[in-house]
């Protein structure tokens, strides 16, 4: 899936901006001159086409064969959408078994095309959501795809982040209670309306707190949809995509976002969340069973994963209500943020379900 460009999204040379429009996304002229600069292909004719739901930091495939990725428009809230930070992590993850694209330059000068933005390979493959393609479509495949998709996790989950150069891109204790502390305030700067299941979700998860196993890399949007598939069986995580709110931290927060989205085919809708349905296809394992896969690979203890889930649950309505706030202000064009208004209080209400009945 991909969102459809705007007139002033991709202009040409920066003086091509009217005196008090929105800020383009990209400008080709400047940035054919930093590809060069790079040893990359810059033809006068590039082109460039937006790629992803987009609902987040935004990515481009360029028709050289690369990917630019740089934060949305703003307003955005602090520390959000720090594309330097993500490239800096995919650049340490080079030399690890990870499953994530190699980065062929940075551009940390905003004076380029308006911000900071990273170019990095493009992964050859599918991106699954809701269908799978054809030649993995067989219960067979779909199996095998949901242990490859948990082995590339407890592949991340096992490396040693302070020896590839982590050390201060994250805390590697308190990470829950940061977690609290970050996304209340992210949603003072978020909200636009009152919701009283937030509050009462941040209360029960602070009044519950579990102890966390030590730290490890931190994905925080692990989920089927965000990873490429090999195109060609047998079935396997070719990279992992959307770095964005990586950091160090509790492995159990990923697993926990991951399972939030693995939907049975009995389970109740998600609605407008519903963003891997395909997992309720005969096949994939059920949740118990993916859990039990991680346990058993990892050696850590899933006793207390419902709060995880509930936390998962609580962050995407704070991060989710900060999309919904941009399309208030006219950032976006997306028109799937703009119905996020009923969308946020649907999952607030999960949330609450989730920490009072469990998951």
């Amino acid at each position: 899936m991909s969102v459809e460009l705007a007139p002033d999204d991709i202009v040409r040379t920066h003086t091509d901006v009217a005196e008090g429009a929105r800020e383009p996304l990209l400008v080709i002229e400047p940035l054919l001159e930093f590809l060069g600069q790079h040893g990359l292909d810059a033809p006068a004719d590039l082109d460039a086409v937006p790629i992803g739901e987009g609902h987040s930091n935004v990515t481009f495939a360029l028709s050289t064969g690369v990917v630019l990725r740089r934060p949305p428009r703003g307003p955005l809230p602090p520390s959000a959408h720090d594309v330097l930070r993500e490239a800096r992590l995919l650049q340490a993850l080079e030399t690890t078994p990870v499953r994530a694209p190699s980065v062929l330059a940075v551009g940390d000068d905003p004076a380029v095309i308006g911000s900071p933005f990273y170019v990095m390979e493009m992964v050859p493959g599918h991106v699954v959501t809701n269908a799978m393609p054809p030649e993995l479509d067989t219960e067979q495949e779909r199996a095998r795809l949901a242990d490859d998709l948990i082995d590339s996790l407890v592949e991340l989950h096992a490396v040693d982040w302070s020896a590839v150069g982590l050390d201060g891109f994250g805390k590697p204790t308190g990470y829950l209670e940061r977690q609290l502390r970050r996304f209340t305030g992210l949603w003072e700067h978020n909200r636009t309306r009152d919701i009283p299941e937030v509050e009462t979700v941040r209360a029960w998860l602070a009044a519950n707190l579990p102890d966390s196993p030590p730290a490890t890399i931190v994905h925080g949007d692990f989920r089927l949809g965000n990873t490429i598939l090999a195109p060609h069986p047998p079935a396997r995580v070719a990279a992992i995509l959307d770095w964005e709110m990586a950091t160090i931290g509790d492995p159990l927060a990923d697993l926990a976002y991951l399972m939030m989205f693995w939907v049975r085919s009995d389970d109740p809708s998600l609605g407008m969340f519903d963003l891997q349905s395909v997992t309720g296809l005969p096949g994939f394992p059920t949740r118990a069973e993916m859990i039990g896969r991680y346990e058993d690979r990892s050696g850590r203890s899933m006793g207390q994963l419902s709060w995880y889930v509930t936390l998962a649950l609580w962050k995407s309505i704070v991060f989710m209500e900060g999309n919904y706030k941009r399309s208030l202000a006219g950032s976006t064009d997306d028109p799937f943020l703009k119905s996020f208004g009923e969308g946020v209080d649907e999952l607030a209400r999960r949330a609450l379900n989730v920490s009072q009945h469990g998951f």
